[in-house]
């Protein structure tokens, strides 16, 4: 089994790890709402896809106090 011959130093970890960050999500405006969503997805307000509805939105339910 390979094993480590000499101890990596600090710099040497953490240069190799300057390419480990996380992107930020590329957002664009829904065609119909104008809601931010992830390109290529169905709008989860307003339910459309390139101008079509896809999917029924989803209606929050009233809180019932009891």
């Amino acid at each position: 089994m390979a094993a480590p011959k000499r101890r990596k130093s600090k710099s040497k970890v953490r240069s190799k790890r300057s390419h480990h960050a996380i992107g930020k999500p590329n957002l664009v405006p829904c065609s119909s709402c104008g809601s931010f969503i992830l390109p290529h997805r169905v709008c989860p307000a307003c339910g459309h896809y390139k101008n079509k509805l896809e999917v029924a939105p989803k209606e929050k339910k009233p809180k019932t106090e009891e």
